[in-house]
């Protein structure tokens, strides 16, 4: 038996996320279009290219290696962005995941900053640890990305260091270029400090902003 990495339904009280389909492909279109002044290092389609994105996330699903999510805002029922478990290792038995990434993740202006992509964070990150019972997950972004980085360390995730050289560059003019990647982690062992600390935010966040409330 080989550990095969699905995404379930992951619901908190801000964000659903709903593996990601065709379905969602009306939300993405418009939340990608918002306002794309913080997507300078970060792979989001333009409306008229997110069938293809979802086509092409699905295919990378198909190996095994990835479990896409459409971000569903409970406030609206709409999708806002999206986020991946990525890049499974299992290195004791085939049929347990030791490690996973969280990744290819984005939301469209409006959402950003309201507690969803914590309480994202926390849903993954929550599963990840307490139902996969992983020894680690992992973070990474393009090293020039700072409000990325921000954004990452704001989860509790530890700053390891910086590959160079890494993975591909998603910035605009850097097409068959590679980048450096900054990498952070959460472990086992400091799951239940990070889990307070996004548990937190996602209450705080959730107080100030009652619209995104979920609808009853």
């Amino acid at each position: 038996m080989t550990f095969t990495l699905e995404g379930p339904v992951l619901e908190g009280t801000l964000v659903r996320l709903e593996p990601l389909g065709p379905q969602h492909a009306a939300g993405l279109a418009a939340a990608a279009e918002e306002d794309r002044g913080s997507y300078a290092f970060t792979w989001v389609p333009r409306a008229d290219e997110v069938g293809a994105y979802i086509d092409a996330q699905l295919a990378r699903a198909a190996t095994g290696r990835l479990a896409p999510y459409a971000q569903v805002s409970l406030a609206t029922d709409r999708a806002v962005g999206a986020t991946s478990y990525w890049e499974p290792r299992s290195w004791l038995t085939d049929d347990a995941l030791d490690a996973v990434e969280v990744g290819f993740t984005w939301l469209a202006r409006s959402a950003q900053g309201t507690g969803v992509n914590a309480e994202a964070k926390l849903l993954l990150f929550r599963h990840a640890f307490e139902v996969w019972r992983v020894s680690r997950v992992d973070l990474k972004t393009d090293a020039r990305n700072d409000r990325s980085r921000a954004a990452i360390e704001a989860t509790g995730a530890r700053f390891e260091g910086v590959l160079r050289n890494w993975s591909r560059s998603w910035a605009p003019g850097e097409d068959g270029r590679l980048r450096d990647s900054a990498i952070y982690s959460v472990t086992a062992a400091e799951w239940p400090g990070c889990r307070e600390r996004l548990e937190r935010r996602v209450r705080s966040a959730a107080s100030a902003a009652p619209a995104l409330t979920p609808r009853r």
